[in-house]
């Protein structure tokens, strides 16, 4: 970075007017840094290739290298006041500055018996030194102190969002930028620029908290056991409770680890809980058809009338309301109601939350009917009551999150839909259900159908194509729950970056030896079922073929037919194998606990499932792949 070099003359960063009632006077303005720039501070100067326990050592050798001594003003900042003083020197092992009050003193407490004496009094108890990451320096146009004010900002920012109280008791033969700092910090801008769902960074919140409570107790217990030398019943039952602490810190560790890949936070299902309410029927007990369109023409009406709202077609008489909008149609909806949107394209700023059961079906083609999203948010669409049906619509996803349906709780139907993603294309949460038939979906970054445990999907006649894997059978990490329920018939999945289907599942040291190709990354791996068939089709693309090869070709042709066949098989059978094995785990998990269960059946899964004349073509890395965990 070209921050405060010395061969332009003036300051190259922005200034800032403090909050609040008081007229302190500018300071740097530091917090917009963008990732490149902390990443390079902190891999090229600050931490380079040290150690954890090293970090305090490094930090201090840069600090000395960079920090004006003496001669700057900063406004000290705490949750309870802001303070101008002045630093008169600086100790960057310690991480703190010598500091004395500005004159005159500019002081604004946040509680009305903190007072400026109450300051001088607090500076008197600390000995005048305060930590460094407590200081927003003052701006100063000269450039002077430009790489003193980012400096500060890098501590700050390391030990406010990098930093964990438990860093310096991991493993030390690790480069701790690289196993550390790199993933929280792209976890940090990925949250920022609202790439990651926010159910699952308010999990990450939480584990992180939980984590640090437990984590002071440990340490607290600890500290009680090392003062205490004799060897007590008290002794070893506080033993035995700060084992099982740390049993619980790791635990929490390997799940925080989890959330700041990305690959594994990826592959791998969190739990979000829908705060959706179903309004439930009127109170009158009627059904509203609601009708969607942005300009109504006669002859429109005309042809609604005839197909879709004809009196005789319900046996009553029907109530209309008629929208602009979908989505303020969709609110409008109680249960039983009926969305007709007509041909057009309409563009939204919010999420459809659907709660009740209702029907939302387009008057024409998908393409004909186009619902376009803009605005951020974590889903397009979120579906939680008990029978949702969704028809003859094309769904455009902008700037969402996760995904364009989100099938929370209940039954969810897509039929006859389009569905063009952006990053997640559909997913199925546990115990919910999706039944996708005829439809067509593509563009995903991520997978175009997430599969959770135990939820039911079922696919028929669906395309889904140049996704980066088509879909996804997730797992939890620590949670047992039966394998979905899934049927797939007749789905063309072709074209996508990754796998056609990928499955996560558990471990078994048989699988491993079973393939000679496994990719480790750590305690995961990749397994690859099936080759690229994408050079073979390719030559059924070409228009003219020789005559010798017709035999050649027919040939290939039934060999296709049978790979389709085989790859559909394997699928099934891995599913099958797979819920056996959980079976077996969860049946091994309760009989440590003394519970034995009345059905033996590890197979009765398996009649669940139910994939066949799929075919699989021009995916990159293969028809079906297995992520081991």
């Amino acid at each position: 970075s070209d921050y405060g070099s010395r061969d332009k003359p003036g300051t190259t960063l922005g200034r800032t007017v403090p909050d609040g009632n008081v007229l302190f006077p500018d300071i740097f303005q530091t917090d917009n840094l963008l990732f490149y720039e902390r990443f390079k501070a902190y891999q090229d100067y600050i931490l380079a290739d040290c150690k954890a326990s090293e970090v305090k050592e490094f930090t201090a050798e840069y600090l000395e290298k960079v920090l004006e001594p003496a001669g700057w003003q900063a406004i000290w900042r705490t949750n309870v006041f802001e303070v101008l003083v002045e630093v008169l020197d600086v100790e960057c092992s310690a991480l703190k500055a010598l500091v004395r009050c500005g004159e005159p003193l500019l002081c604004e407490s946040r509680v009305s018996s903190f007072t400026a004496e109450s300051v001088r009094e607090l500076l008197e108890l600390k000995e005048h030194q305060i930590p460094l990451q407590e200081l927003w320096v003052v701006y100063d146009e000269s450039g002077e102190f430009d790489q003193t004010a980012l400096a500060i900002e890098h501590v700050r920012f390391f030990y406010k969002c990098i930093w964990r109280t438990w860093d310096e008791e991991e493993e030390d033969d690790f480069d701790y930028f690289v196993r550390c700092v790199e993933p929280r910090l792209r976890l940090h801008y990925d949250i920022l620029e609202h790439r990651v769902p926010s159910g699952l960074v308010a999990d990450y919140q939480n584990l992180l908290t939980q984590c640090e409570e437990l984590y002071g107790k440990f340490l607290d217990l600890r500290s009680s056991m090392s003062s205490n030398d004799s060897d007590s019943e008290v002794e070893n039952v506080s033993m035995v409770e700060g084992l099982k602490l740390y049993e619980k810190i790791e635990h929490l560790k390997q799940k925080l680890k989890l959330i700041e890949n990305p690959l594994l936070r990826y592959v791998f299902g969190y739990q979000k809980y829908s705060g959706l309410q179903a309004k439930g029927l009127r109170p009158a007990g009627t059904k509203i058809t609601h009708v969607v369109s942005s300009t109504m023409m006669a002859s429109l009406l005309q042809s609604l009338i005839r197909d879709k709202l004809c009196p005789e077609s319900y046996g009553e008489e029907l109530e209309i309301q008629f929208h602009s909008d979908p989505l303020a149609a969709v609110n409008a909806c109680y249960e039983g109601d009926t969305v007709i949107i007509c041909p057009g394209r309409y563009v939204v700023n919010g999420v459809f939350c659907i709660a009740d059961s209702i029907e939302l079906e387009g008057y024409g083609l998908p393409d004909d009917v186009v619902i376009e999203k803009r605005g951020k948010g974590d889903n397009f669409v979120d579906c939680t009551g008990a029978d949702i049906k969704i028809s003859n619509v094309k769904l455009v996803q902008h700037d969402a999150v996760e995904g364009v349906v989100n099938v929370h709780h209940g039954k969810t139907t897509l039929e006859n839909c389009v569905l063009q993603c952006e990053t997640t294309g559909i997913t199925v949460r546990t115990a919910a259900e999706l039944v996708m038939k005829k439809s067509d979906l593509y563009g995903a970054k991520g997978a175009g159908v997430e599969i959770y445990p135990g939820s039911t999907c079922t696919l028929l006649d669906n395309g889904i194509h140049h996704c980066k894997e088509g879909i996804l059978i997730k797992n939890f990490l620590d949670e047992n729950y039966d394998i979905p329920k899934i049927t797939m018939v007749n789905n063309m999945i072709h074209n996508n970056e990754g796998y056609g289907v990928v499955l996560v599942k558990p471990t078994i040291p048989s699988d491993v030896n079973d393939f000679s190709a496994v990719k480790r990354e750590g305690m995961f791996a990749w397994e690859a079922h099936t080759g690229s068939e994408g050079a073979c089709v390719e030559a059924l693309r070409r228009e003219e073929l020789p005559g010798c090869i017709t035999a050649d070709l027919e040939r290939y042709e039934q060999d296709l037919i049978a790979e389709q066949a085989e790859s559909n098989y394997e699928i099934a059978n891995e599913l099958g194998a797979t819920s056996a094995k959980k079976s077996q785990m969860h049946k091994k998990r309760l009989s440590k606990l003394g519970i034995t269960e009345a059905d033996d059946n590890l197979m009765s899964q398996e009649m669940f499932v139910s994939i066949v004349d799929n075919q699989f073509k021009w995916n990159g890395k293969g028809s079906f792949g297995t992520f081991l965990f």
